[in-house]
């Protein structure tokens, strides 16, 4: 998962300068409405953005994105239209959630992220129900938010909640389960990812692959490489070969050669 863990990277970081506001930026929590949002996006608008969007999240028939319609706003701007909306009810932020247009919805989890911390418990309500009516229905909305949301809710709680994410036949549900485990792996916990992994070792969807070699190569990297080590000793020769790539990713050659083999 080169390509989309380095993607994913740029959209949760932004330079320093871009993390500061300032309160005239802000609205009014008590008067800020999801028309607000969309408006300030539309003003920012653009449709050569949107035409090269389209394409890369693969919105064409059959693809995973079939039907995705985007505005043709940047996510470095979308998050600067947020930081003037922090604190939009969470009704609106449901609201946003809703709409066809991917930039709503992204905004639409990036606010649901940002209230987390003052509503944790109301925010992962909101949540879990967006991503069980599809709202949280691509890659990028799917690794921008459930990390941040499911993944501290949950680090001292019971997780069945991701094993039923886990079984959905949903892609992006599966996906959200397995990327809310990213939180564990940097508390130090990988038990969660590998039960998770073994449960989608027969995933044919080539963007849980991807997800999963991706939380096994940072458990490895984080935990301890014998956490991985050991999982492909378990199950190399059954993992798929993306999979098993992303996992091995940064092994050293020969290891990586000898587990590649095993498939």
């Amino acid at each position: 998962m080169r390509s989309m863990a380095n993607h994913a990277g740029k959209q949760r970081g932004c330079p320093p300068a871009a993390r500061f506001y300032t309160p005239d930026m802000v609205t009014t929590p008590k008067t800020a409405r999801a028309a607000e949002v969309r408006a300030a996006l539309a003003e920012l608008a653009d449709p050569a953005v949107a035409v090269s969007a389209a394409r890369y999240f693969k919105t064409g028939p059959g693809q995973y994105g079939e039907g995705d319609v985007f505005v043709g706003v940047r996510v470095p701007v979308v998050r600067t239209v947020v930081r003037r909306f922090r604190g939009l009810p969470l009704d609106e932020i449901d609201a946003l959630l809703d709409d066809a247009e991917h930039e709503h919805r992204a905004a639409g989890v990036m606010l649901l992220v940002a209230a987390y911390r003052g509503s944790p418990a109301e925010v992962v309500e909101h949540y879990v129900a967006a991503v069980r009516r599809g709202r949280v229905n691509n890659w990028d909305l799917v690794d921008a938010s459930s990390e941040f949301i499911l993944g501290p809710w949950l680090l001292d709680r019971d997780r069945g909640l991701l094993r039923e994410l886990a079984a959905s036949t949903s892609l992006w549900e599966r996906r959200v389960a397995v990327l809310a485990t990213f939180e564990f792996i940097r508390h130090g916990d990988a038990s969660t990812t590998l039960e998770l992994a073994e449960m989608l070792l027969g995933d044919r969807e080539d963007l849980m692959q991807k997800a999963v070699g991706w939380m096994l190569r940072e458990a490895g990297k984080r935990v301890s490489p014998d956490v991985l080590l050991g999982f492909l000793d378990a199950h190399a020769a059954a993992m798929p070969r993306t999979m098993l790539s992303y996992a091995t990713e940064h092994l050293d050659a020969e290891v990586r050669a000898r587990y590649r083999a095993m498939r």
